[in-house]
């Protein structure tokens, strides 16, 4: 296996995520479940192996797990040996939103989304939406669907430029 740690593993496991990132965060030593998508650089730390992430999962950019207590550096002169380090596991049906930080030891339920900026330092149940620093429950996933269905602009099947044109159109935009 190669150590990621190494100059070459650096560049070899930076080269993979341009990649295929779902596959490069497997040889991390995540363990990830069917249909996981990642958006822009996500930070796995330093003990992947630790993170344990459901199905239909969509990680976005900024995104990183912290599986260990850094803090315990400052303590070890009085015991060397202290160390605070505990897995994060999401559920199935997960969106985490950009620059979320999830500390360790969090379990994440089912059906989760987690709102852009958020700091995860507890647990979160099952159909939940949160948001906020530290994140906090705000409504329950079938709450925020059922507001999302009225608000819809019906375009979320279309990709790319097609998806762009249609949106165009929508605003009335006329510039470039």
């Amino acid at each position: 296996m190669i150590d990621k740690f190494s100059i070459l593993g650096k560049i070899y496991f930076k080269i993979l995520y341009q990649i295929n990132r779902v596959n490069c965060v497997q040889k991390l030593g995540v363990c990830a479940g069917s249909n996981l998508h990642i958006y822009g650089k996500v930070e796995f730390g330093t003990e992947p192996w630790l993170i344990t992430i459901g199905n239909n999962v969509y990680l976005t950019n900024g995104v990183k797990f912290i599986t260990h207590d850094g803090g315990t550096l400052l303590f070890r002169k009085y015991i060397p040996d202290l160390e605070i380090t505990k897995p994060i596991i999401l559920g199935n049906d997960v969106y985490v939103g950009n620059n979320v930080l999830l500390l360790p030891g969090v379990t994440v339920g089912n059906k989760v989304v987690i709102g852009a900026g958020a700091i995860v330092t507890k647990n979160i149940p099952d159909n939940s939406i949160v948001a906020g620093v530290p994140a906090k429950v705000i409504k329950t996933a079938d709450e925020y669907f059922e507001k999302i269905k009225k608000e819809s602009l019906h375009l979320g099947h279309l990709k790319g430029k097609e998806k762009d044109k249609a949106l165009k159109k929508y605003y009335n935009y006329s510039r470039g």
